[in-house]
């Protein structure tokens, strides 16, 4: 199967190599002077037109040296011009008929009727709508400079993030989060951690990805989420710093530079975090029928942690068609934990059978490295024309001891024990990736080759008579599981004056070798998957209808296959199921987006899936509750996503966010048939009023669901929040003070599980009140952007991140 599907891609290449076509494409270029200085300008628009018809073409702007240039423009007759506040526009005509046109040096003179005074009030777009995908501009909201990047993801159309920080994507957990296009270190685990600690500014923009192109790999159920991180750069350097404490939360800080000297060019950010010590209280109510008992379980928890994360890419751009691209990316995180927890079982007669009181600490660490070489070719008669070669190292791994003791017992004879686990990942990835346009039309092809191999080493030592511990051979397993992955996709953009068609297909082979130790047994699985897309677009005067069709796989991650058994607490225990196996997911979207004024975006969805990866409870005679993992799950949801951003005045913006959805879930699981269904929603408002003199000021509200599971459903949460910001020295400088529920310290979540064996309902305290203050300081300047690889590796193909859920 590997020969076959090497030999397949070889032979697309050579067939690719060869189909460009006659068709000339122009490149306009040239430089901008003051005639009265004879110096250059900078950021003077530069805008074609059609000769013809004189509707726009392209523009952009002179560089700080007045330089400009326009690549990959169909050969015919236009009319350039050149605009600047101040000055004569300048317009003059180009036939065509040369493919490199160098109009040379342009000179400008100033306008005899200047204007005194000119003021300029302009908004950038926060939302833009394309075939495939929707994207928020991060950096056009000014909210960025007070509020965290998880912050930020409240306001992003089809997202929501609940009470417990988890992300949801069209309220689902299953899906991929990329950084810059490629999967990272640094969101493999809880992204939450890293984009709570990551200010707003480090990013340009996110975007929701929920027809994902064959060039992307499968997994994700409900899409991907691709955040995009500043890139700025060009001879100089700049950056900036940004120092947050939060009450809950603790102190961040964060340095984001770029620098680019001749052909080199860097960029990266490094962050650094520590969580105070915070203590809740929590417990749980259980009802058994069979026998009939009761359980009642309360304690309080605390938890505190450290965590680094940095993120690095240099570049080197030999010429015009060469660019080499070397990334590194770095995250460590270690947290302590731990709970005093009492429990008393009582029997239908209410007489107590069993009683202790459990006093576990925990300490986890979590280390995260990758890093990637990329090598982009371009090609002379067209600069859109590229071929990527990619290959990325990652490894991932953690580290979890529990130390578990008890007393106040009650025919309690467990003894006091400790568990010890360590997990972690290794991936090799070779990509290449190959992008030909041709007149309407864009094909993109290529291969990726993935070797991963997973690990998980744990056992359980429990106390003797003579107070020393000793490992129980029962609890003890080593845990190998190797899978690797080749794909194939071609797919085919057209793109026309009003309609665009993107659609594609993508073929993956995985194969499966898992082993464990402790029982001699292993898993071999071999399968192979076709994995279609379709992306609809049609333009309107200033609006956009899209229709999208995908398939999606569930694979799933180390987390989920892990048999390790967490026994810290004795009644209720957590493990993995190693023999869970891929699930395949429908969509189907219908999209509405305005942009007349702000912007207006609706999209409706339904999708179906079997065999999904259900979180999943059972108990035993001892009333002691499993949660564990299986494919069990058949699933159908119809959503509507709506979301606006309109601006009240030029000074005052409004948004709203929201998605209600009705959920059906069924499934067979330890000999028993579960069906749940209902709706579930959130919403999220939020409006900002810019004041003249650097001040601003926003209130926002949030309402996130319960979110519908195959045994019950989740928590609701709302909550709401005001934020005040002034910029400083010039708007290099900004200070921000945000509060977050500032009127009741914590609140309590209720998780209910509902079975024909028992009914269970979980609780916790979390805190509800946060205050947050912020400091933003930008330096340097640079003049446009470091040139950067447009293709690489992508491993969005196993589950393990996102959700928490």
């Amino acid at each position: 199967m590997k020969k076959l599907l090497l030999a397949a891609f070889g032979c697309f290449l050579i067939v690719a190599s060869f189909a460009q076509t006659a068709q000339q494409n122009l490149s306009i270029k040239g430089i901008v002077i003051d005639s009265a200085a004879n110096k250059p300008l900078g950021f003077v628009t530069v805008a074609l037109t059609d000769a013809a018809t004189n509707l726009p073409v392209k523009s952009t702007l002179t560089k700080d040296d007045g330089t400009f240039e326009l690549t990959n423009i169909p050969a015919k007759p236009y009319k350039l011009s050149l605009v600047f506040m101040g000055y004569k526009t300048k317009t003059i005509d180009i036939n065509g008929a040369t493919a490199a046109v160098d109009v040379g040096r342009m000179m400008l003179s100033p306008a005899s009727n200047q204007l005194k005074e000119v003021s300029i009030v302009a908004a950038k777009p926060l939302m833009k709508q394309e075939v495939d995908r929707i994207s928020y501009d991060v950096q056009a909201d000014p909210e960025s400079k007070a509020l965290t990047a998880l912050d930020m993801m409240r306001k992003v159309p089809m997202l929501s993030v609940d009470a417990s920080d988890n992300i949801k994507l069209k309220g689902g957990g299953n899906y991929k989060i990329l950084l810059n296009g490629k999967e990272s270190a640094l969101m493999a685990q809880n992204p939450s951690d890293i984009l709570k600690a990551m200010p707003g500014t480090n990013i340009v923009r996110i975007e929701v990805i929920t027809t994902p192109p064959a060039k992307y790999d499968a997994e994700g159920l409900d899409g991907i989420i691709n955040i995009i991180t500043q890139k700025k750069g060009d001879q100089g350097y700049n950056g900036s710093i940004n120092s947050r404490y939060n009450s809950v939360w603790g102190e961040n800080i964060n340095l984001n530079v770029t620098a680019k000297q001749g052909k080199l060019g860097f960029n990266g950010y490094v962050g650094a975090g520590a969580r105070p010590k915070r203590e809740t209280a929590l417990g749980s109510e259980s009802v058994f029928s069979n026998p009939v008992s009761s359980l009642n379980q309360d304690g309080t928890r605390f938890f505190s942690g450290r965590n680094i994360y940095n993120s690095n890419e240099l570049s080197y751009e030999a010429d015009s068609l060469n660019l080499i691209t070397g990334t590194f990316n770095f995250y460590n995180n270690n947290n302590d934990n731990g709970n005093s927890q009492y429990s008393v079982q009582r029997d239908g007669l209410n007489d107590i059978t069993q009683a202790y009181n459990i006093m576990g600490t925990n300490n986890s660490k979590y280390h995260g490295t990758d890093a990637g070489l990329n090598y982009q070719l371009g090609f002379k008669n067209n600069k859109d024309q590229l071929l990527t070669a990619s290959f990325k190292y990652s490894n991932n791994s953690s580290q979890q001891f529990n130390d578990v003791q008890a007393d106040q017992t009650v025919n309690y004879d467990n003894p006091n024990y400790r568990q010890y686990n360590k997990a972690g990942s290794k991936e090799y990835t070779t990509q290449l990736d190959y992008i030909h346009p041709l007149k309407i039309i864009t094909i993109e092809a290529g291969g990726k080759m993935i070797a991963r191999n997973s690990f998980s080493d744990f056992h359980t030592d429990t106390i003797n008579a003579n107070n020393q511990y000793i490992t129980d051979s029962k609890q003890e397993n080593d845990f190998s599981y190797h899978q690797d992955v080749y794909s194939l996709y071609n797919s085919y953009q057209l793109k026309f004056t009003k309609w665009t068609f993107k659609g594609g297909a993508r073929v993956e082979h995985t194969g499966i070798d898992a082993n464990f130790s402790s029982t001699g047994s292993t898993l071999k699985q071999n399968f192979t998957n076709v994995v279609p897309s379709i992306s609809i677009q049609r333009s309107l005067k200033s609006s956009s209808i899209t229709f999208g069709f995908t398939q999606r796989i569930q694979r799933p991650g180390i987390y989920q296959l892990n048999p390790f058994v967490n026994t810290s607490n004795p009644k209720f225990i957590v493990m993995g199921n190693p023999e869970l196996k891929p699930a395949v997911n429908n969509n189907f979207e219908l999209g509405y987006s305005n942009f007349a004024k702000g912007s207006i975006n609706i999209n409706t969805s339904y999708s179906f899936a079997n065999n999904t990866i259900q979180n999943l409870l059972k108990v035993d005679e001892n009333a002691v509750t499993t949660t564990t993992f299986g494919n069990v799950g058949k699933n159908k949801k119809l959503a509507l996503n709506i979301s606006i951003n309109y601006p009240i005045t030029t000074k005052l913006n409004f948004n709203f966010n929201s998605q209600i959805a009705q959920v059906w879930l069924q499934g067979t699981f330890n000999g028993r048939f579960y069906a749940n269904s209902g709706p579930q929603g959130s919403a999220f408002i939020n409006a900002g009023y810019k004041f003249d003199d650097g001040y601003r000021i926003g209130v926002n509200g949030g309402y996130d669901g319960r979110q519908v599971l195959l045994q019950g459903n989740d928590n609701y949460w709302v909550g709401a929040g005001c934020s005040v910001s002034k910029e400083l020295f010039s708007k290099k400088a900004t200070v921000s003070l945000y509060a977050n529920n500032p009127f009741k310290k914590f609140i309590r979540f209720d998780f209910p599980t509902r079975t024909p064996d028992f009914q269970t309902t979980a609780y916790s305290f979390n805190y509800y009140r946060s205050i947050n203050i912020s400091f933003n300081y930008k330096f340097g300047k640079l003049n446009s952007s470091i040139k950067k690889n447009q293709r690489g590796i992508n491993n969005d193909d196993s589950s393990g991140s996102g959700s928490k859920n």
